[in-house]
């Protein structure tokens, strides 16, 4: 899953980028208000965690802002005030929960799982397609019951290709989606991790599931008899 920080304190938001990437998620940040507003109306998050004090627009604006623009992404607001009032406004504002500074990162990731399970409250919590299932919440594939060992970006980029079953998915989505916005990346490394996702859960088991489709891109799909 992709979730956009917008955090101007340079060490909190290091801390929480590198945390969320060792727990598979893609990561992008933006450092003052105005540009999460550009980047949140530009890219597909599946959550937001916003600083209340942002330079250029504070993270209460954003808030309504994002809200105005009918956008139902979960938001996650962190803020370095402990009142009451000041809880209320930011859910009135549209925000889904809250976390106060200082916090420990368990209770973030806690409070991020929770706020995933409920925007997927209509679907079904673990993603099925053929015998390849994949749990969303704790991170884990099973390949006809068995449990697939994966790297972090394996698994982010199975689960996206699984979120999106039978659509063909170009080199270029597949990278902004499961790689943060910064990533600088080698021509080929699209096709490296899945030829090395394919040998994991494809190459010994049948039917396979990930196929090429020449001059556009891949697609998860159960192959047509």
């Amino acid at each position: 899953m992709r979730i956009l920080v917008v955090e101007d304190d340079p060490s909190l938001s290091g801390f929480i980028l590198k945390g969320l990437r060792e727990e598979h998620y893609a990561v992008d940040l933006a450092t003052d208000g105005a540009a999460g507003l550009s980047m949140a109306e530009l890219n597909p998050y599946d959550l937001i965690i916003l600083d209340i004090m942002l330079p250029k627009m504070n993270g209460i604006a954003l808030c309504r802002e994002l809200r105005a623009q009918r956008l139902t992404t979960p938001i996650l607001l962190l803020t370095a005030r402990e009142t009451v009032e000041d809880r209320v406004t930011g859910l009135d504002a549209g925000a889904d929960d809250y976390l106060t500074k200082p916090f420990a990162f368990a209770e973030l990731l806690a409070r991020l799982r929770a706020l995933l399970r409920r925007s997927h409250s209509q679907a079904t919590p673990h993603l099925c397609i053929a015998d390849l299932e994949l749990d969303p919440v704790a991170h884990k594939v099973w390949r006809q019951g068995q449990e697939i060992s994966l790297t972090n970006k394996e698994y982010a980029l199975l689960e996206y290709l699984m979120r999106n079953a039978g659509r063909v998915l170009t080199r270029t989505a597949i990278t902004e989606h499961v790689w943060d916005i910064h990533y600088e990346a080698v021509t080929n490394f699209v096709d490296v991790h899945i030829k090395s996702l394919r040998s994991k859960m494809d190459r010994d088991f049948s039917p396979q599931l990930i196929h090429t489709v020449r001059g556009a891109g891949y697609v998860l799909k159960i192959p047509e008899i």
